[in-house]
């Protein structure tokens, strides 16, 4: 079976595509089409858990969401740097999956590693189109790159209603235990972190309120740089 995408996703750790769009992720996986998600790295240096509990919270997110292809290039966590080698590491999974939307964290956020993921993947997009570019790969021009959300927000040029899926979505984030689950909840030794006091409520919170603006319960935010295109207003 072919690799190609339709949807490719990138995080720099396994769980921030499933904050920023799971529903997103799920709905258009259910509608049929092949949705991929690529983390950078291995979140070795996360508080809980470990590399090996992460890598098998991923794969669970991943069946709960209907994903096609989950990899992960194993950047090192808290060393992205936006060298030579991580960009061609980025561009050559563009070139390997094709997709034909590609996905990156706002380049806003309190997480350097989320910031880094975005303009890492800026630049795999642009330099992925480029035939002269790694030329020993053919290359690959995106049609669209949108940005979603993790930690902070800003106006949204494109919502998704996610109503639907939405159940699809939490077990997504419930599949990371060590991250999510509060501190001491089951007799863990999980130290407390903002991610386990309360972030998933928030989670729920922001996507309720981009519903709002709708009126619709739940919805997903994205914003993108140049202008969203469709063919017909139906």
């Amino acid at each position: 079976m072919s690799e190609t995408l339709d949807l490719l996703i990138f995080g720099a750790h396994p769980d921030d595509a499933e904050i920023g769009m799971g529903g997103t992720i799920a709905k258009h996986a259910a509608s049929g089409l092949r949705v991929g998600i690529c983390d950078l790295t291995n979140a070795e240096m996360s508080s809980n858990g470990t590399v090996e509990t992460r890598r098998k919270e991923a794969a669970d997110a991943a069946d709960a969401l209907g994903l096609a292809m989950r990899s992960n290039l194993g950047l090192p966590d808290r060393g992205l740097t936006g060298s030579r080698e991580q960009i061609d590491a980025i561009v050559g999974e563009i070139r390997r999956l094709r997709p034909r939307i590609v996905f990156a964290p706002y380049w806003e956020d309190r997480h350097p590693d989320h910031v880094m993921c975005s303009k890492l993947v800026q630049e795999a997009v642009f330099s992925a189109k480029l035939r002269r570019y790694m030329p020993e790969v053919p290359a690959v021009a995106a049609e669209q790159l949108l940005f979603y959300f993790i930690n902070d927000t800003a106006e949204a040029d494109l919502l998704v209603d996610v109503t639907d899926v939405y159940e699809r979505k939490r077990a997504s984030l419930l599949a990371y235990r060590t991250q999510f689950e509060p501190a001491g909840a089951s007799g863990g030794e999980f130290v407390p972190t903002p991610l386990n006091q309360g972030y998933l409520a928030n989670v729920e919170a922001r996507d309720r309120l981009f519903g709002q603006k709708k009126l619709i319960p739940y919805a997903e935010g994205f914003v993108t740089k140049l202008p969203y295109t469709v063919n017909l207003f139906v």
